[in-house]
């Protein structure tokens, strides 16, 4: 990183920009660059972030947004990076770059993780991040008799208030870090489903609203069979409602449950690490991401 990490203003194709920190009152920013780019996110989506983490604008002499980037801190040493927007008539004009150098000042110290789109994948790889794994973004209108049953050894419940300390700690074996804050904001707003194993949560999944439907996740699981069972509720209570679920298993059993529920591969980005890899090698995995934005 150069000098001009933290300079405040910066010419940017022909408009001499201002980065700021993002402020509450700057959730029309985001949607109108969200708007832009042709993402999903509603403003209660961009307002669930925006309570979640912090970042930066760049904006024009009259006020105009023209990118953003924000970062959420888990723990006290790893963090996720995301709403990294540019307004198309501006991509590969530096904008995103900046804003990426102040947001990686910030996060000195931290492992950091994020979810590139084909669009942004070289500028990530600019700055040290390397690939981990493909995501998949899976979604449609869903059927709920093409869900097959899926026998489990252990019952799947509905989500209960007092699961929330069991379900943070499966989260963090999976996730890699500490995201108490995140899943907190996510239990106000979701449903869910609990796989119990002797009495004690063993997985779980949420489904909340988002974009133009909503949106199954995180999924932590054991493995494909719990995760499948795990989500199989949640399909049959919304018959035809457009749902979506992102996530990294390509087994072919996963792939093909998910595929004869009405959920078809949309697009795919390419989680990206830098510094040491977070999760994955315990016994509980991530089958549903809970946003690409907050992993």
């Amino acid at each position: 990183m150069d000098s001009s990490q933290n300079a405040t203003s910066q010419r940017v194709d022909a408009y001499l920009a201002e980065a700021r920190p993002l402020e509450s009152g700057d959730l029309h920013h985001l949607h109108q660059l969200a708007v832009s780019v042709f993402w999903p996110h509603r403003a209660r989506d961009l307002r669930l972030l925006m309570s979640l983490g912090q970042g930066y604008l760049a904006l024009d002499e009259i006020e105009r947004v023209l990118a953003s980037g924000m970062y959420f801190e888990m723990g006290t040493d790893f963090a996720m990076i995301g709403m990294m927007m540019t307004a198309p008539r501006l991509q590969t004009r530096g904008a995103g770059r900046w804003l990426l150098d102040r947001i990686l000042a910030d996060c000195a110290g931290r492992d950091l993780r994020l979810n590139a789109t084909r669009q942004a994948y070289r500028l990530y790889a600019s700055v040290g991040f390397v690939p981990v794994v493909t995501v998949h973004q899976r979604q449609g209108p869903v059927r709920a008799e093409g869900v097959p049953e899926t026998p489990t050894a252990y019952p799947v419940r509905a989500l209960q208030d007092d699961d929330a300390p069991a379900l943070r700690a499966l989260d963090r074996v999976a996730f890699g870090a500490e995201r108490r804050d995140v899943l907190e904001a996510l239990f106000t707003v979701s449903e869910g489903t609990v796989a119990v194993r002797d009495g004690t949560p063993a997985g779980f999944a949420l489904i909340r609203d988002f974009g133009r439907g909503r949106v199954i996740g995180p999924v932590v699981a054991e493995d494909e069979a719990m995760a499948m069972a795990l989500i199989a509720p949640l399909i049959r209570r919304h018959p035809g409602r457009f749902l979506r679920i992102d996530t990294s298993c390509d087994s072919r059993v996963f792939v093909d449950f998910l595929t004869a529920a009405g959920l078809h591969e949309y697009d795919t980005v390419t989680q990206m690490r830098l510094g040491k890899q977070r999760g994955g090698d315990g016994h509980v995995q991530t089958f549903g991401l809970a946003a690409h934005t907050l992993g």
